[in-house]
């Protein structure tokens, strides 16, 4: 058994595009749009695992569009997706600059939170050892739920 990818349902695909691509750096690997079932499906990859992902290797986010709108509630239920980073301060920071909020800073210098435009929960995690705990992150506070 292989993992293959998560899932997760989208109710404006567009601004989760903006996230996912264009704020958190991940890339579209493949998608399609199956009008009897109205529905698109957008898989995307981490530019890091995109030859992985064209061999099929690599696990992918799902995002599942329905285009009858539908209420989607509980997004923390899910659990949360993960991603590692090269330099966790410096991503926050990009983020922060594109108007998203970290909800759980990186006080540790190894871990923080944010959360996409349908509240699911996003664990961004230094890759190796954390970093030393630096400001503004060693004394900001959380932000809401996360």
């Amino acid at each position: 058994m292989r993992y293959l990818h998560t899932m997760i349902r989208v109710s404006d695909l567009e601004a989760s595009l903006d996230f996912f691509c264009n704020k958190l750096g991940l890339v579209e690997h493949r998608r399609s749009e199956n009008e009897k079932g109205r529905y698109t499906l957008v898989f995307l990859t981490s530019p890091e695992d995109r030859a992985r992902a064209q061999a099929e290797v690599s696990p992918l986010l799902e995002l599942t569009y329905n285009w009858d709108p539908e209420q989607y509630t509980g997004g923390r239920n899910f659990g949360h997706l993960a991603f590692e980073t090269e330099d966790i301060y410096a991503l926050c920071q990009r983020l922060i600059d594109k108007g998203v909020t970290i909800n759980r800073p990186p006080r540790d210098g190894r871990m923080a939170f944010v959360r996409s435009p349908d509240g699911i929960s996003i664990e961004l995690l230094q890759k190796g050892k954390a970093l030393l705990p630096a400001e503004p992150w060693a004394s900001m506070p959380n932000t809401g739920a996360w």
